[in-house]
């Protein structure tokens, strides 16, 4: 599929999505777009599954439930739960084949004929039953090993919401043509070579972000930051035996991540917002990670963390929230991700919580990565206290990445990203980046091109010193600056100002003093003869 061809497809997602955006803000119709996109996606892919196992009988899983190909129940339901047997094992859920979309999609169209002059009174009720639906897709995998990564993913899709509309036959109808429109687009899951889906739903969630304001931060980072956080922390290798992300959101860092190498063997995350966590886990399945390769859980990554037995961790990436509060309770103090430091960090800031962590999170031969307020590179107090730990007795920081202001949504501040090893190459000197200058502005949003991401991560790989952009800096000066790690203090960006000609504006004075004086008469002579006073 060429690259226009796929624009084509986002955009007719896109406006689908507009379909039922109706008075919803972007992140509640989201939830309803995105958890239709899934369906359709797990009903193409059982029945591409199960039409491979029926091949050999030569019949379609659609077949199975019509009499005139099966006349038998008995034959039939034997079709069904060896199929299903397969499914739950390969695939990890069950439809039947009367629940797939495309099945539905029919069933609400009725007998319109067009979708574009769609008639209520023609349209078939299916809301009851597609809640049934999805509400079946989960308990077919109670009591087997994909149950906790489908349960609950359809929660945030409420049928019965009076935004899609006043009544039951408003709602139906909207459910209806939405449900139609999506039926008519090929995903071509067939093509197993191709992301297709999976490219145009992250294309959707970057839509959303884009229209969420401050809640963006909480699902989405943007794609040309994740880029940069993926290709540092996969320099050197091309297989991952585990990646982690602590505040994963939508997943997207952590899929961003798998594109840098050949195989990432599982996928680590937690996320604290209930449906972020549940977008997480679509995200992860509709980009065809087997559910046995990927461990989401939702909770209070610091409070809570929920991956301890897994650790360490070979790649870790991150975009927490800036400068959240957390309950730095004393208790931490003894909890071994942060008791080595002697402090904790403030309660009013976890950004270094969340560092440390990270850092007690990865593997010896592992590379984190995280996105921070620059506050975070030289606030005083506790906060400095810990800096000079990481760099002073463990030499874990391996290089800090100033980021241009306004790439992010919800928020314009300039942020930077702290790379961290627990053996680096290079234990002499932390490598510091300026690359706040180099964006595009589109529209309100400041933008990171291609062109500035590769020149960010080959000066990171290459550790190049370049005049006004990079600079090795040597232990010794980070200590004089007293743990100070701003950007500026290591690299120049000073512009010397053109040297002024103080003669030559001297000159130019008196030239124009003369020509005043000119003026002047000229104007005096004027009055005179006009017979009037002269106005000086």
């Amino acid at each position: 599929m060429s690259e226009d061809q796929k624009r084509v497809l986002e955009q007719q997602l896109w406006n689908i999505a507009n379909t039922l955006r109706g008075k919803m803000n972007a992140d509640e119709f989201r939830d309803y777009i995105l958890g239709f996109i899934f369906y359709k996606y797990l009903s193409e892919k059982m029945e591409i599954f199960a039409n491979v196992i029926l091949k050999q009988d030569k019949i379609k899983f659609r077949e199975i439930i019509r009499k005139d190909v099966i006349n038998n129940v008995s034959t039939a339901n034997d079709f069904l739960e060896a199929i299903k047997e397969e499914a739950l094992e390969k695939l990890g859920y069950f439809l039947r084949p009367e629940e797939l979309f495309t099945e539905v999609a029919k069933r609400g169209m009725g007998n319109n004929e067009d979708i574009d002059q769609f008639d209520e009174s023609k349209t078939n009720f299916i809301l009851e039953d597609l809640q049934k639906i999805l509400t079946n897709i989960q308990l077919s995998t109670m009591g087997t090993d994909s149950e906790e990564d489908f349960d609950n993913l359809f929660e945030d899709m409420d049928l019965n919401s009076t935004k899609l509309g006043k009544t039951p036959e408003a709602r139906n109808t909207i459910i209806a043509k939405v449900l139609t429109h999506l039926d008519k687009i090929d995903f071509k899951l067939e093509n197993t070579e191709l992301d297709v889906l999976g490219d145009a739903y992250e294309y959707l969630i970057g839509q959303f972000a884009s229209g969420a304001g401050k809640k963006a931060g909480e699902f989405y980072t943007p794609q040309e930051v994740s880029k940069i956080l993926a290709k540092i922390v996969t320099t050197g290798k091309q297989k991952l035996k585990s990646v982690y992300d602590p505040t994963c959101g939508s997943g997207s860092l952590l899929l961003r991540v798998a594109r840098e190498v050949k195989d990432v063997a599982i996928f680590y995350g937690q996320e604290m917002n209930r449906t972020t966590y549940n977008l997480a886990r679509m995200n992860m399945i509709l980009h065809g990670v087997h559910y046995r390769q990927f461990d989401i859980k939702q909770e209070d990554t610091l409070e809570y963390p929920q991956h301890i037995e897994h650790l360490p961790f070979e790649a870790i990436v991150a975009n927490p929230p800036f400068s959240a509060k957390w309950s730095a309770n004393p208790i931490f103090t003894s909890d071994d991700r942060f008791s080595q430091y002697g402090k904790l960090a403030p309660s009013s800031k976890a950004d270094f919580a969340f560092v440390q962590h990270m850092i007690y999170h990865l593997a010896e031969n592992g590379t984190m990565a995280i996105v921070l307020p620059h506050g975070a590179l030289f606030r005083g107090g506790a906060e400095q206290h810990i800096r000079k730990f990481l760099i002073e007795n463990k030499n874990y920081l391996d290089a800090v990445i100033g980021l241009p202001a306004n790439i992010f949504y919800g928020t314009s501040i300039p942020t930077c990203i702290m790379v961290f090893k627990k053996c680096r190459e290079n234990p002499d000197d932390v490598l510091f980046i300026d690359a706040s200058n180099d964006f595009d502005k589109v529209k309100t949003q400041n933008i990171l091109r291609e062109e500035h991401i590769e020149k960010i991560v080959s000066t990171y790989r290459n550790r190049t010193e370049t005049e006004k952009y990079s600079k090795r800096a040597t232990l010794q000066e980070i200590i004089t600056n007293d743990y100070n790690l701003n950007i500026p203090r290591y690299v120049d960006t000073f512009e010397a100002e053109e040297p002024i000609d103080i003669n030559a504006i001297s000159n130019d004075l008196k030239a124009l003093e003369t020509e005043m004086k000119n003026t002047d008469k000229e104007i005096a002579e004027f009055c005179a003869a006009l017979g009037i006073e002269t106005p000086f």
